[in-house]
């Protein structure tokens, strides 16, 4: 496949897929596959490869004003499938492109527990913070 970011190629290689995530994506297959995890507050796209076979395919942090391209070589031995979400897939034959780009429609998700995202994230991942001598709440005096 071939990766473009603000329409100009950055690398070509084999991989078994790519996930084009938001902050609010960035603790679900995106962090699975090894990309970092983005808090809500930082205003970003992430371009994480999936078991890519070449040196520069890292996990990238890159504009949320940025489009990102990814296209399937036509000497590809197969085709590929674009999922969104989870939720709907489309065939993608050899030579097809896919642009991908913030929408300038924000998404509005409801919280069922509010707090702040570090204790959400500490909750989710069970991470430990043995030994913290903050304050709860993140507030310190």
């Amino acid at each position: 496949m071939v990766l473009e970011i603000d329409r100009r190629p950055l690398s070509s290689f084999g991989c078994d897929g790519v996930v084009v995530a938001t902050p609010t994506g960035s603790t679900a297959y995106s962090f699975s596959a090894g990309g970092p995890v983005v808090w809500p507050s930082v205003e970003a796209l992430l371009v994480v490869p999936l078991s890519a076979h070449a040196l520069f395919a890292r996990p990238l942090v890159v504009s949320p004003k940025s489009m990102i391209a990814v296209e399937i070589m036509e000497r590809s031995a197969g085709s590929g499938v674009l999922w969104c979400d989870g939720r709907r897939t489309w065939e993608l034959p050899p030579g097809a492109r896919v642009e991908i780009k913030r929408s300038t429609f924000p998404v509005r998700l409801a919280r069922f527990r509010q707090g702040v995202f570090t204790d959400r994230l500490v909750r989710k991942f069970s991470l430990p913070v043995v030994g913290w001598r903050g304050h709860e709440g993140g507030e310190q005096s």
